[in-house]
């Protein structure tokens, strides 16, 4: 089955989960620290958790977010000799074009009102589509190397 993205990103699931999971671990090293009569150690032992926490918080936010691929002149210059059709309605579009396949080969974002397609054999384009910075891909279809998507 091919993939495809829509509009969620994984930023805002870690941008919830991080911090309570941090408050969770830094409560808990606290609560392990304070069963300890060690004094200044209990501290030592608090601020290296809080430290530590902070590592793998910026870790994996780092991991999370998304990475979007460069678009350059030069694969404008490259879009330009492909054809699609992007066909607008009020309130949303259908791009239809030839995409090499297989089907589980066929990988499409939308991110930001750029349409990024990737297919096999070292394929990939990126389309520019006006007005799509809030829109998603609501429908994908890929048969006889014919992507057809649904954006709203």
């Amino acid at each position: 089955m091919a993939s495809y993205k829509g509009a969620y990103s994984n930023e805002r699931s870690f941008g919830i989960a991080l911090p309570v999971i941090a408050i969770m671990f830094v409560g808990a090293v606290y609560f392990m620290s304070q069963r300890t009569d060690a004094g200044f150690a209990s501290f030592i032992l608090v601020g290296a958790g809080a430290v530590t926490m902070i590592y793998w918080v910026r870790m994996l936010q780092g991991i999370a977010q998304d990475h979007k691929p460069a678009y350059t002149k030069a694969r404008e210059q490259e879009s330009k000799n492909w054809m699609y059709d992007l066909m607008k309605g009020e309130g949303e579009s259908v791009f239809v074009a030839e995409v090499p396949g297989p089907e589980d080969k066929i990988a499409v974002r939308l991110i930001d009102g750029v349409l990024y397609i990737r297919g096999s054999g070292g394929f990939g384009k990126e389309v520019p589509i006006e007005g799509a910075e809030q829109m998603q891909i609501v429908d994908f279809k890929y048969r006889n190397g014919v992507l057809t998507l649904r954006i709203r």
